[in-house]
This record gives C-alpha cells, structure tokens and sequence, in this order.
C-alpha cells in the first residue's frame, strides 16, 4: 500500500497496457487446460478399460500420454506463464510492452508449436524422451518463439519506469532464462529427416542430460514461474503486502542455486555413477528448506485478513494451491532418499506426487490467478458468479484428494508387492497380481479426473459468461509511479 496521497503521484503516463495479448493467452490456458485434462482422462480410463484404445494406433496409451503431458504443460502452463508474466511486467514496470507485433508473434507462434504436438505426438513422431517429445522442426519453432518473449519481457523492465524490480518479476525471469537454456541443451540433436532426429548424448549421458532437464523442467517452469504468479496475485488478492520482502529474495536465490543440480535423483538404481546420484539426492533434500520457507510467505501474507477466506474463493484456490506446493515439496525430496526410492521407483507413487505438483499447485494457482486476472482485463469488479468460483474450488480440490490419495495407496501397494520375496529368494507375488491389487485405485484416479475436467469446463463457461457482461478487453491507461520510486 502507497503512503502518498494521489496529488503527490506523478501524472498518468500516456498510452494504455497491452492486455489484447494477456487476454488471447488466458483465453488458451482454459482451452488447452480441457483438451489436455480431456486426453488425461482418456489415457486414466484405458488403464481401467483397455479396450478405450478401440484398436486405433492414434489413440493407444503410448502416444496419448505424451500427448497429455506436452498439453497440461506446456500448453495450459505455457500459456498461463504467458499471459500471466506480459501482464504483471506491464503493471509493476508502469510500460506497455515494447512491441504489440511482437507480442501477437509470441502468441500465434506459441500456439503454433502446441498444434504440432497435438499433430505429431499421435502420429508416433516424438524423441521418445520425457518432457521433451517433440522433434526438431518445432523445437527450433519454441527456441525461435522463446527468444522472442525473452526479448519481448526484458525489453520491456529494460524501459520501466521504477528503479526497483518487482519480485515477480525475477522469478518471471528466471523462469524464461532457464527453461530456455534446458530445451536448447536437452535438444541438442542431429537430423536424420524431416521429422527423425538422434541425439547427440548417448548412454548414461543422454539420461543424465534428459534427466537434468526434465526435472528443472518441474524447477522453473512448474515452480519458479509459478511462485511469481504466487508473489503478485497473493498480496494482491489479499490486499496486504507480502509477508516478508527479505525472505522473497532469500527464496529466490536458493531456488535457483540448488534446484538445478537436483536432476539425478531420478536415475538412482541406473547406470548412473553412484556419486552423481547422491548428489541428485542432497540436493533435493535441501531443496525442502527454501520451498517450505516462499510457501510460508505466501501463506503469511493472509496475516490479518484470514476471515477473507470465508467469502472469496479466489484466495481458497491461491491459498489451498501453496498447501499442495508444500505437500509435493516435502514429498519431492523424501522420494529422492534413495531407501524411499528403492520402494517408490517405477510405481504409481511417483504418478501421485506429479499430480500432487501439477494438479493442487500449477493447476490451482492458475486457475486462482486467471479468475483475478480476467475482469481486470475487462473492466468488471468480478467475475460472473462467486458461487460458481467456489463451485469449482470444490469440485478441483476433492478430484485432487481423489486422483492423488489414490496413487499413493496403489504406488506403496505395487512397491511392496514387487520387493517381497519367499526364503528361497524368489518373488511373492507375480506381476499380474500385484495389477490386480492396484487396479480399484485406477478408477479412484479416474473419477478424480473427471471431477477436475468438469470443474475446467465449468470454468470456460464462467468466463465465456463473464465475457459477455464486457463490452471487450478495456482499455487500461498506463498508471505512473509514485514520485518517490520513480526513474529520475
């Protein structure tokens, strides 16, 4: 909150914001958000119901799994960070950004590469590793389209008209630094056709480099961009000022100093060397100290204000989205010990705590953030219906309990089952059974997901309404700085 008066602000900047672009990408994150939950729930249900394939090679488990994961990602998450970071840099750096051609670049481009994987992943076209399926030619269209936001986004501070950085802001930037140095890196291949490619790692090497980028891929792009999200819309939905400045950038640099060497924890028992999986393993059991101490932050910020959350479901979902950080953050590093992992790897455990991440905290603090964001971007006090806010913050919170209770109970169940021996040293129990022991989980997983889906559409339909109370996107002036954080 400002301590001066309005006649002590400097006089309003000409021109207005550049909401067109964070109106198109919040548009997309809810689109992309129930085709993605769409084929997750298609890909839950043909676990429980094979023949849900139909015999179709487009529709088989293998390629549609890819499919779902490239989708909530970086489609939905994508286009969440997007519209997200182009409207918080305009407004905390009191600028519009730099280019508007630019900015519809970004988002055509964008949308561009998510309708090649949408293309390409059913087809069987993919490199096969995890996070990072899509083949050359539209990973040379997301280098080319990254570069343009990262030049769109810092260009745009560049030209701010404060001398401070808003904290957000540095996590935005993290988040585009590192992720564009881990797909140039883990992408690094050599052509063998238009649409075949080799990597140019192999052995324990190429898994390492998967690996390191696959797990930072859940570093900054699912929890650093993220917890940007979380540092401006917490404070502002709850009116206060976040709770400690200090601890935000002790966060930060933590954040970023540990959570890239953190990779190895998911190639314990391989042929990695022993010594580059503890480090995997030390690495992310550090990582607790600074995950749990931004959550508290976050959380901390309601202090006073806790009676807010009676009436205004968008803090339940900010609130309840930083609960699920904390579970999937303690979970992360007590699954990378390697005695845990000797029970956890290769079962529905690891599927749990995914989901935990990306379901309770990615899904529900984007959904909290869009619901603030979108009329704003309209000029409306709210959106269409509170009721139908809080609708869906239960209908997102019991699929979550639903989808990852469930995998819990199936993954400690299938590590049990498959490390428990007779005296004479041989199995207990035979793969078969241990599937059939698992397999009322599967539909626990699946009822879940279709609770979240429901919740997602039910969400398209309120904003679709909420749209129709506007005129259109409003036109917001650039707002100047106080006089005492002003540029001189």
């Amino acid at each position: 909150m400002s301590m001066f008066t309005p006649e002590t602000r400097m006089q309003a900047t000409t021109g207005t914001y550049n909401d067109k672009v964070v109106h198109q990408f919040a548009v997309a994150t809810v689109f992309w958000g129930i085709v993605g939950m769409a084929v997750g729930v298609l890909c839950a249900a043909q676990l429980y119901w094979p023949a849900l394939n139909f015999d179709i090679p487009w529709l088989t488990y293998s390629r549609l799994r890819p499919l779902h994961t490239n989708g909530m990602i970086f489609a939905f998450g994508g286009s969440v960070l997007f519209a997200t970071s182009l409207y918080v840099v305009q407004r905390t750096c009191h600028v519009r950004l730099i280019s508007d051609k630019l900015a519809s670049f970004v988002f055509w481009g964008w949308q561009a590469a998510m309708l090649g994987a949408v293309i390409t992943l059913p087809l069987g076209i993919t490199q096969s590793k995890e996070y990072a399926e899509l083949e050359w030619p539209l990973d040379v269209l997301i280098t080319i389209v990254w570069v343009a936001y990262g030049w769109l986004f810092f260009r745009t501070i560049a030209k701010r008209k404060v001398k401070h950085i808003y904290v957000a802001n540095w996590f935005y930037g993290a988040y585009i630094i590192g992720v564009g140095l881990l797909h140039v890196v883990n992408n690094m291949v050599m052509p063998a056709g238009l649409w075949k490619s080799y990597s140019l790692y192999s052995g324990a090497v190429d898994a390492m480099a998967q690996w390191w980028y696959g797990h930072n891929a859940v570093a900054f792009l699912l929890t650093v961009g993220y917890l940007a999200m979380m540092y401006y819309f917490v404070p502002k939905q709850a009116q206060r000022p976040i709770y400690s400045y200090r601890l935000s950038i002790v966060h930060f640099w933590a954040l970023i100093s540990i959570y890239m060497w953190a990779g190895p924890h998911h190639l314990h028992y391989t042929a990695l060397p022993d010594w580059a999986q503890s480090v995997g393993m030390v690495f992310s059991v550090i990582l607790l100290a600074p995950s749990w101490g931004g959550a508290m932050n976050g959380i901390l910020t309601l202090s006073g204000v806790w009676h807010k959350l009676r009436t205004d479901p968008i803090l339940k979902f900010l609130i309840v989205a930083i609960s699920f950080y904390m579970i999937a953050t303690f979970e992360g590093p007590l699954l990378s010990i390697k005695t845990v992992n000797s029970l956890s790897h290769y079962t529905d455990w690891t599927v749990g705590h995914v989901h935990a991440g990306t379901l309770g905290w990615v899904a529900m603090i984007s959904i909290g953030s869009l619901y603030a964001l979108y009329p704003r971007l309209l000029g409306l006090p709210g959106m269409y219906s509170t009721k139908l806010i809080d609708t869906h913050f239960w209908m997102h919170t019991i699929g979550v309990v639903f989808y990852i209770v469930s995998m819990w109970i199936a993954g400690i169940t299938q590590g049990l089952m498959w490390r428990a021996t007779n005296a004479d040293g041989t199995l207990t129990y035979s793969f078969v059974e241990s599937l059939v022991a698992t397999y009322p989980y599967y539909l626990g997983r699946l009822l879940g997901g279709l609770l979240i889906l429901s919740g997602m559409c039910l969400m398209g339909w309120h904003m679709w309404k909420t749209w129709k109370m506007a005129s259109g996107v409003a036109e917001h002036p650039v707002m100047a700085p106080d006089v005492a954080e002003a540029k001189a």
